[in-house]
């Protein structure tokens, strides 16, 4: 599957605020994780899927082991962060 790079990345208050409460470590690599997101957001390394039920139209990708970035396809570019944390943020 060809890379698709991401252009715009809008971020809404609750992730926001999530991303400041996380340890300064993970903010580190969520940013790393970030620029491969944009880069190519099916990349194995994100591990990035879709998730189904009370979710569904949602994604989430890896930031590590136990930190996930929860998002949501705007169109084929063009993305929202809705979220960041451990798997807990699937309950919200």
């Amino acid at each position: 599957m060809p890379a698709r790079p991401i252009t715009t990345v809008h971020l809404t208050s609750h992730f926001k605020k999530s991303f400041k409460r996380l340890p300064r470590h993970i903010q580190e690599k969520a940013v790393e994780k970030d620029a491969l997101f944009r880069t190519d957001c099916f990349d194995p390394r994100l591990d990035a899927p879709k998730l189904g039920r009370e979710l569904s139209g949602y994604w989430s990708y890896s930031v590590d082991y136990h930190y996930r970035v929860k998002f949501r396809f705007v169109n084929d570019r063009e993305v929202i962060y809705f979220n960041i944390g451990t798997h807990a943020i699937y309950q919200r």
